[in-house]
């Protein structure tokens, strides 16, 4: 009867053992048949920063502080965080604002929609920097970030990373008259796509960046202060 009982034992294990490694076998096959997908960034469009700005007369799809940032071949309306960026670039000195990275927006879905944030740095003589400073910086979420480099100069870094958002147009129906920015700024709007072969990246792409819906072109009047100006100088 133990031997009936070891013999039985044996062969469940035996077909256990088969059918798990078949199963196995099975999995590995199906990770390796040579089809892997990934998730690849792909620049849906690469612009040139014309002038910041506003619509010159209210559209009833956007809110009324929409600020515009008007390019070469669309205009980018930021529907958040625009009212911020104005009162961030207004309230500081242009001459000590750094803007070192061009805008880099992320388009989820390719709608027409973007998000992303503008990384901006101020940089000030330790003992010129006053409780008004430090006040406008906490208000607006900024964080110290001095290198050594500033403290050998005794200078204060402070970093402001803007969150934006919002909406692609058509470029400005008067971009032709438009005073460019004095040096070149960099807009651009990216995804992600998904790709079965590593080797195809870069042959099979999206399609280019989509508008918003309804989106119609308008006269964009730049934003009556000077800073923007300075700091592209």
């Amino acid at each position: 009867m133990n031997k009936m009982t070891s013999k039985f034992t044996l062969s469940v294990t035996l077909f256990s053992t088969i059918l798990i490694t078949g199963c196995a076998t099975k999995t590995l096959l199906e990770k390796d048949d040579g089809v892997r997908t990934r998730d690849v960034q792909h620049v849906l469009i690469n612009d040139t920063v014309l002038a910041f700005g506003k619509p010159s007369q209210a559209i009833p799809t956007l809110p009324a502080d929409s600020i515009v940032i008007a390019g070469q071949q669309q205009s980018y309306i930021l529907t958040s965080g625009g009212a911020r960026f104005v009162k961030v670039i207004s309230g500081l000195d242009p001459k000590l604002i750094q803007i070192d990275k061009e805008l880099k927006f992320y388009s989820a879905k390719n709608d027409g929609k973007f998000s992303g944030t503008l990384p901006l740095k101020y940089v000030k003589l330790t003992e010129d920097v006053t409780k008004q400073d430090r006040e406008f910086f906490i208000e607006n979420g900024a964080e110290e970030c001095t290198t050594s480099s500033d403290q050998r100069l005794k200078a204060q870094r402070f970093c402001f990373n803007l969150a934006l958002s919002g909406v692609i147009f058509p470029h400005a129906t008067n971009s032709a008259s438009l005073k460019a920015l004095s040096k070149p700024y960099s807009v651009s709007i990216y995804t992600y796509e998904q790709v079965k072969d590593y080797s195809q990246v870069g042959r099979k792409t999206t399609d280019k960046v989509v508008l918003f819906p309804f989106a119609v072109a308008f006269d964009v009047v730049t934003l009556p202060f000077q800073a923007i100006q300075k700091i592209f100088d």
